[in-house]
């Protein structure tokens, strides 16, 4: 029988030390492929904390393991950031970062550094409380390189590190919430050949900027439509209604819609003063439950501008090459599927079980700036943006869910905050999850709807 109160006291005493690890490990930037700093500080706080293993693979993640129990449990909390942008729109230094009597600023620390300090500790509450026997032991992992490939670690750990844990708590920030799904996305390009010619004469030419010009409100039609009869374009809110997606629309409704951006475009042209002979945009596609990446290339491809001028449009995913910080390349498409999971899998009702002893029913903060994302909201819910989870259940299935400090809306803001109390509460959830976890209650459907694999030669 778990002693919440034993859970909870040790969670509080280790506020300072939580706050201190926090703060160390964000006075370094730590964007996307620059990750050692935090890396190295993370394996070092480990190793202080006698975790059992610590290791830090070729493409620079670190697992650090506590207990030798034979069945795995996962925590995972990416470790890159963004940048910072413009500095002038912070008022304090992002990487000094303050301290206040409730809060720590600084840039990652809702987004999503503090996600793995609180794993460490609730990894080390664990040991400290022996509530880790011969059944379960945990994988804490620090991965790098979400921001620009969400995933993409998890593909390496799987495949190459041979790492497949029974389920993995992601440590993403939640709002106070538990979190058991998410809409996927993927990049597209799309391109658009021209014939350059002189300007002054432009009917010699053929223009690429103006065919493209008709694709673009094409795409806007795509996101803004409805899905009325007569619309010759059909919005991507048709997948919310059972006529257009039979199998998976109240998934969908769960999630929200999908939605479509033009995020970048570009151009070729010899001059200022010649037509463009070439122009190219990114899309920003998010999906929702019955949206493959098959059909978001085909609803593309079938758009009437895309039609008008098939012999001369490529549409495509974008791949993602970029080396770790280690040197190491580990190539993959852009594209992070879908994935949800029902309320009554297991490995959710862990976390909710969890929840309502130590912390009651309702997501608790500790402050009115903390409760202004949180009251009125279930506590059962979904990201709005994406995750490691696009790898760890989108593609390979293994169940995963939600539970980190911070604030979605913190993520990649100026001024980026996260509260103390939030590093408490969840270092205090996770040390009482595998003790609740049920596997007797799986039934083999507690993945409700995830993306097929696709095709990716990565194994």
């Amino acid at each position: 029988m778990l002693d919440f109160n034993r859970i909870k006291e040790a969670a509080q005493k280790y506020e300072a030390d939580m706050t201190r690890f926090l703060r160390d490990i964000v006075k370094y930037p730590g964007e996307s492929c620059g990750e050692k700093a935090h890396i190295d500080r993370i394996a070092e706080e480990m190793r202080k904390l006698d975790f059992d293993k610590v290791e830090i693979d070729p493409q620079g993640n670190v697992l650090g393991y506590m207990g030798t129990g034979k069945t795995l449990i996962g925590y995972d909390a990416h470790i890159d950031t963004v940048g910072i942008g413009n500095i002038d729109n912070w008022e304090f230094d992002p990487y000094e970062g303050f301290e206040s009597e409730t809060e720590i600023g600084g840039r990652g620390t809702s987004d999503q550094c503090g996600g793995i300090v609180s794993a460490v500790y609730g990894a080390k509450i664990m040991k400290d409380l022996g509530l880790l026997d011969d059944t379960y032991r945990v994988v804490v992992t620090g991965t790098v390189q979400e921001e620009d490939c969400d995933g993409l670690c998890w593909q390496y750990i799987i495949n190459e590190d041979k790492v497949r844990p029974e389920f993995v708590v992601s440590t993403e920030p939640t709002d106070g919430g538990i979190y058991r799904g998410q809409r996927g996305r993927m990049e597209i390009r799309i391109d658009v050949k021209g014939v350059s010619c002189h300007g002054s004469a432009p009917e010699r030419g053929d223009n690429a900027i103006h065919k493209m010009a008709e694709v673009l409100l094409n795409v806007r039609d795509l996101n803004e439509n409805d899905a009325a009869d007569d619309k010759e374009i059909k919005g991507l809110v048709k997948m919310l209604d059972p006529k257009y997606n039979p199998e998976h629309w109240e998934d969908a409704r769960f999630l929200g819609r999908g939605t479509c951006t033009t995020s970048q475009i570009f151009f070729t042209s010899p001059s200022r003063c010649a037509v463009a002979d070439s122009c190219s945009i990114s899309i920003d596609r998010r999906m929702t439950a019955g949206e493959t990446y098959q059909s978001c290339l085909k609803e593309i491809e079938d758009l009437p501008a895309c039609k008008k001028y098939a012999n001369d449009i490529k549409v495509s995913m974008y791949m993602y090459d970029r080396p770790s910080w280690t040197g190491h390349v580990y190539e993959t498409e852009a594209f992070f599927p879908t994935w949800i999971n029902k309320e009554t899998a297991p490995h959710v009702q862990a976390l909710v079980d969890a929840h309502h002893a130590l912390w009651g029913t309702e997501r608790i903060g500790v402050d009115e700036k903390a409760m202004s994302t949180r009251t009125g909201r279930p506590l059962t819910d979904k990201w709005t943006f994406s995750t490691n989870g696009v790898s760890i259940q989108g593609r390979y299935g293994i169940p995963c869910v939600g539970f980190g400090p911070g604030a979605e809306s913190q993520a990649h803001a100026p001024n980026e905050i996260t509260w103390k109390q939030d590093l408490v509460t969840c270092a205090a959830l996770y040390a009482a999850v595998p003790g609740l976890y049920k596997p007797e209650n799986k039934d083999g459907s507690a993945t409700s709807f995830r993306q097929e694999l696709t095709g990716n030669n990565i194994k």
